[in-house]
């Protein structure tokens, strides 16, 4: 009868253990189980899918070219009073002096295009866009010929 009370209780002890482990995996289970409609799950499928078939790429128009530029981007004027002038103003470090024509005659001479190489790459003492490299190659082009045109020259956009 002893042996008997102990087997049941040893009966009892696995199945509460088992019972316990079971309960436990269900109580994991639940906490952990995504209650997300499968409607949800779609949406951001589709959301996804159309992401993904976006163009890699739009077409935009350019605007008219404003007075006074060369292709577009900012007038020569502009660009010329908001970067070159702090050196071509006062003559710093040899730069010539706007509107100086003895100054500019010999770089003239040379014609627009090395002009505008020389603003673009940098020549002695004057850095590649005068400093500024947020400049489109076009913005500096339209100031060399503002400020060549301004002290002697005649050159055409």
């Amino acid at each position: 009868m002893k042996l008997e009370k102990e087997q049941n209780g040893l009966f009892e002890l696995i199945g509460i253990i088992l019972g316990s482990m079971v309960g436990g995996i269900l109580f994991i289970s639940f906490l952990t189980y995504d209650f997300k409609s499968d409607t949800s799950s779609n949406v951001m499928a589709e959301s996804k899918i159309k992401e993904n078939i976006q163009p890699v790429a739009q077409v935009v128009l350019a605007q008219a070219t404003p007075e006074g530029s060369v292709l577009g981007g900012k007038p020569g004027e502009d660009v010329y009073k908001a970067v070159c002038s702090v050196c071509h103003q006062a003559g710093m470090l040899n730069a010539p002096k706007f509107g100086d024509i003895q100054a500019w005659a010999p770089r003239i001479a040379q014609g627009y295009e090395l002009l505008v190489q020389h603003a673009i790459k940098g020549i002695r003492s004057m850095p590649a866009k005068g400093g500024n490299a947020s400049l489109s190659d076009n913005e500096v082009a339209s100031a060399v010929l503002y400020m060549s045109n301004s002290s002697g020259a005649n050159f055409k956009k």
